[in-house]
């Protein structure tokens, strides 16, 4: 991925100076954002991360903006997403709010949601139905995020999130396939296929994927 001349000023200032102003301070720094909904998400990930990492939180970004700083598209989702540790779930959200941030506990029991200028942040410590662990967090890669840099899920973790996550209820071929596309020579599919198993969605998703020709097809042994 690119880098720019400025990310390592953000190295070491940057990621570590930001702190959102509290009440009307914060409504006006999220009215200031630019239109394109893309870099306002952007921005988010930045603020966000930059307050975790500050305040020594384990944390890896996750979602599009994870793909992106992979060298994806930048075509960004609705919100931003975070990995953090179950048991850390109170103490982040205590240093949110203390930095200007909602955070809100919704029905689902797998995440918490925030509130950064204007757009939604996801805190999740559950992933396709296992709980985030220092494993999966140490796995991630430092990665420059519009310049700030920050710990981002690894290649083959995302893929292995978004994959677990099918089911006859949610099965959404055409959104993982561009991001398969994107990141196919950095994951370790077969790594991603083991952390499947035999679930007939991800199984499914793979034979698509053979057929495109984005992964290599399984032998005849391999699939026995």
């Amino acid at each position: 991925m690119t880098q720019h001349a400025d990310d390592d000023v953000a190295r070491h200032v940057g990621a570590t100076g930001l702190r959102l102003a509290p009440g009307n301070a914060a409504d006006a720094l999220a009215a200031s954002l630019p239109v394109d909904r893309n870099q306002a998400i952007l921005e988010a990930a930045k603020q966000v991360g930059a307050i975790l990492k500050r305040e020594g939180h384990p944390f890896a970004l996750a979602g599009s903006v994870a793909v992106y700083a992979h060298g994806g598209a930048q075509n960004l989702q609705h919100d931003v997403d975070f990995a953090i540790l179950p048991e850390n779930a109170p103490s982040v959200a205590e240093t949110l709010r203390e930095a200007g941030l909602e955070v809100r506990t919704p029905p689902e029991d797998w995440l918490l949601k925030a509130d950064c200028m204007g757009q939604q942040v996801d805190l999740i410590f559950e992933m396709a139905h296992q709980p985030v662990t220092r494993e999966l967090l140490e796995r991630a890669d430092e990665l420059s995020v519009d310049s700030v840099f920050m710990p981002v899920l690894s290649p083959t973790d995302l893929l292995h999130s978004l994959l677990s996550a099918f089911s006859e209820h949610h099965c959404d071929f055409g959104a993982v396939l561009p991001i398969a596309r994107a990141l196919r020579e950095k994951v370790d599919w077969d790594a991603v296929r083991r952390g499947c198993g035999d679930a007939p969605m991800p199984d499914a998703f793979f034979y698509f994927l053979e057929r495109l020709q984005v992964i290599e097809p399984r032998s005849e042994e391999e699939r026995s």
